[in-house]
């Protein structure tokens, strides 16, 4: 079932004193905007409702103490020329004594575009079954809100399907864009590039598929771009190097392809960078490090390939969270890694990395977890124990077959999880005669014709 918010007053307090009550509980509404808001909400939940809740005005009714209320919800109003207009419709369960949405189909009443003064509009897990009673968003009349929505947000709407209307362009002023976890889908209209007073456009959750649009490249004052958890596909649009205002940008989990561009390092205020599960190759771009103001930047389970040392590491100096795992990776872990100073969590783990893991790394003074499990890495770990027991099991070594722990540290029973020890070994030729004392390490890990005589450790 769906809800609907009780529509009661909650009125704009602020900057009003005491003189000015009086004008205020003698403002009222006009027939024609109280007559279109009642029938705007009827078709959503139901012809039932006569709007008793909020007779006989839904603005003007209450005296100014209702101000305080803490139970106002669902309907807002502002005064513009002494008169009450809606300016805030929110439509969904948000409230415990919220109304039930209609069983019925609902619809996109001609009369909700008559609000004139409507600034925000949201719908929230209201229209619930994709089988039984589907509704697509209404194609007309958008173009009447294009002087006064700010905001339009459909959240938790399995039964909200179909395509985003290119009408949705006409919204001139709007500044947020909200399209979460609805069974939205088809491709991404370009006209949305057009709404340049966006700050804000999430549209993740839904069935989107085809190439992200070259205009969104033109959405200048974007702050948080959100399109993951869909079927979108193609490479990064270049033009995402205009979206210099960007402090979030997630396109996690999709089917993206191709390079990363390296417009990319133009977002200079970005902070957030998640690219992860998708089929980006090619290599991680050099710009990366001119991300100058990351904090989390993940781009795992991606074929990316190549290695670490293209990129200056050190630059980051505000990255916090990497997570590089699973991406194809070869060669060393880049010295330059040891000197991310702010860094908490490094993912390299299921790549092909080989090469010695620097003690450098254990020494980074935020580090809360180190995962590098799943690689080739080779020789001897040199970490204190000190280092094993505040990590426990937030660094994972294990799955690296020539790599070990320093034998001292065996003693104390703070041991890396699924690590060997570099035990001392006594290499014997054939006739008996000791040889040598080393310890175990990617130089004498094959034998061909000695044997190991291991104390207590088994290859």
């Amino acid at each position: 079932m769906c809800y609907s918010s009780l529509l009661l007053l909650h009125h704009v307090c602020s900057g009003f004193s005491a003189s000015s009550r009086p004008f205020i509980i003698g403002s009222t509404m006009h027939k024609a905007e109280q007559q279109a808001l009642y029938s705007a909400v009827q078709a959503f939940v139901g012809s039932w409702w006569n709007g008793s809740d909020l007779y006989p005005d839904p603005c003007g009714w209450t005296p100014i103490q209702k101000c305080f209320n803490d139970h106002a919800q669902g309907v807002y109003c502002d005064l513009y020329n002494d008169f009450w207009y809606v300016s805030v419709i929110n439509i969904g369960p948000l409230y415990d004594n919220s109304l039930r949405c209609t069983t019925n189909i609902p619809e996109f009443s001609h009369h909700l575009f008559k609000l004139k003064h409507l600034k925000v509009l949201s719908f929230f897990s209201c229209f619930l079954s994709p089988s039984q009673n589907p509704i697509t968003i209404s194609t007309s009349n958008w173009e009447k809100l294009a002087n006064s929505l700010e905001s339009l947000e459909f959240r938790s709407n399995p039964g909200l399907i179909g395509t985003v209307p290119n009408t949705f362009g006409y919204l001139r002023n709007l500044q947020s864009l909200v399209l979460l976890e609805n069974g939205l889908g088809g491709n991404l209209p370009e006209e949305i590039g057009t709404l340049v007073n966006l700050r804000r456009l999430v549209l993740a959750g839904n069935q989107f598929s085809g190439k992200i649009p070259e205009s969104f490249g033109g959405l200048s004052k974007l702050l948080i771009l959100d399109a993951s958890r869909n079927k979108l596909s193609g490479s990064l649009p270049l033009t995402f190097g205009s979206l210099t205002s960007l402090l979030k940008l997630d396109l996690s989990n999709n089917m993206l392809e191709g390079k990363l561009p390296r417009e990319i390092g133009r977002l200079k205020n970005l902070t957030l960078l998640d690219l992860g599960s998708n089929k980006i190759s090619g290599g991680l771009a050099q710009s990366l490090e001119e991300l100058v103001s990351v904090k989390e930047m993940v781009i795992s389970n991606n074929p990316i390939g190549g290695g670490l040392k293209s990129i200056e590491w050190q630059n980051l100096q505000s990255l916090e969270i990497l997570d590089l795992s699973n991406t194809c990776l070869t060669g060393n872990i880049h010295k330059s890694m040891a000197e991310i100073k702010r860094l908490r969590f490094l993912g390299l783990n299921s790549n092909n990395l080989s090469g010695r893991v620097s003690p450098r790394l254990a020494a980074l003074p935020c580090i809360g977890a180190l995962y590098l499990y799943g690689n080739n890495f080779t020789g001897e770990l040199e970490f204190s124990e000190s280092f094993y027991r505040r990590m426990g099991r937030r660094f994972g070594a294990w799955n690296n077959p020539k790599l070990c722990y320093r034998a001292e540290v065996n003693s104390t029973g703070h041991v890396p999880y699924g690590v060997k020890s570099c035990k001392q070994e006594t290499t014997i030729n054939i006739s008996g005669n000791v040889l040598s004392n080393a310890k175990l390490s990617e130089a004498n890990w094959d034998h061909s014709i000695q044997f190991v005589a291991s104390l207590g450790f088994q290859l």
